[in-house]
């Protein structure tokens, strides 16, 4: 029915520019490429003629805190308060909707590259505290919250600023941030060509890998090597599906845990993988006495997740490139490095208009 509609919405704006004779072509957009040997999707560009029309009316959508969020229309001035948020946005090609942003926004190299203005709109916000005041000011028509700030969420919404809860904090929560976003912006058909490239990616990879031997793999968090990476978070899938068995799968919750050296000895990790932003270096992991006999400290396949650019190992659009990177790490023969890095610099020039080389993606 819906595809009904979209045609006949289609054939009526052609007769109407027929009658007042003006003449017009049709574009059509292409769905994303899933071969190996193809670029990442390529959005539509800033000329691009406007989708067909829809019915004006409010939009009603639940988010990821199970709350029930009502626009009078697709946003067109948006406070994000979560960078996991305000980099799909980017990736959407919503940058020109926001208008204030989370705190130390400077600290993105991200935003350094592909948007500077970002650098110059007010901080109001971060997953710990929220500025009510700051961002009423702005007159928003949508607020985007981590679900840290629920509470902020709820103070807003009594404020009549509508205000959606993210938690992308899975594969699958991602993808649905995503589809949140492109109904909220309006931009939905962005939004669905951007996660059919993502499962395509996952598909790819995952047949790769679906006969291959799993490699067990650690992979420890920010503050130290004894923060292990839990069973209900996004970088335990990201590890599994690019073939390798995460060995501290079994810890409860979605938080990096606290774990003994012992714990780790026991696992006996094949690699380790550490975070691009760690406080620690992979020499400190070599250099423990009580880690010395782990399979990954003798054969010295201790890797650090890139980039330089953002970290691939995030719940946010180039995460894939992370999935793509463990993947040649894991299994070189199946994945090479000449592949995912030329994938990454498409990926950057596709969704973010940016040319990088090998080094500024930090492999």
């Amino acid at each position: 029915m819906k595809k009904r509609l979209f045609s006949l919405a289609v054939l009526s704006a052609l007769l109407l520019q027929l009658l007042s004779g003006c003449a017009a072509g049709v574009q059509e957009s292409t769905p994303p490429s899933v071969e190996p040997t193809q670029p990442p999707a390529t959005q539509p560009a800033e000329t691009d003629p406007p989708a067909p029309s829809v019915q004006p009316g409010p939009i009603t959508v639940t988010d990821q805190a199970g709350r029930e969020v009502t626009l009078d229309a697709p946003a067109e001035k948006i406070v994000s308060c979560y960078y996991l948020v305000t980099a799909s946005l980017l990736t959407l090609g919503q940058k020109d909707k926001i208008v204030g942003i989370e705190m130390k926004a400077d600290s993105r190299e991200l935003y350094k590259l592909a948007a500077p203005e970002f650098l110059e709109l007010p901080g109001v916000g971060s997953g710990k505290e929220t500025n009510i005041e700051a961002i009423a000011a702005l007159e928003p028509d949508l607020v985007l919250l981590p679900k840290k700030q629920l509470e902020a969420a709820e103070t807003l919404a009594g404020l009549g600023i509508p205000t959606a809860v993210v938690e992308p904090e899975t594969y699958e929560a991602f993808n649905g941030l995503i589809e949140l976003l492109g109904v909220l912006c309006g931009c939905g058909d962005k939004a669905a060509a951007l996660t059919a490239y993502y499962d395509g990616v996952v598909q790819r990879v995952t047949a790769l890998t679906a006969e291959a031997e799993k490699p067990s793999v650690y992979l420890c968090g920010e503050a130290s090597w004894l923060r292990a990476c839990a069973g209900g978070m996004y970088q335990r899938e990201l590890i599994e599906m690019a073939g390798g068995t995460c060995v501290s799968a079994e810890l409860p919750g979605a938080k990096w845990a606290d774990i003994s050296a012992e714990q780790l000895a026991a696992w006996n990790p094949e690699v380790i993988f550490s975070v691009s932003y760690a406080e620690y270096s992979l020499d400190d992991i070599r250099s423990d006495a009580a880690l010395s006999g782990l399979e990954a400290v003798t054969a010295d396949r201790l890797y650090t997740v890139p980039s330089e650019i953002e970290a691939w190992d995030y719940p946010q659009p180039s995460s894939i490139l992370g999935l793509l990177w463990m993947a040649h790490i894991l299994h070189p023969e199946l994945v090479s490095e000449e592949e995912y890095v030329k994938e990454a610099q498409e990926f950057y020039q596709t969704y973010f208009g940016l040319e990088v080389s090998k080094e500024q993606l930090g492999v």
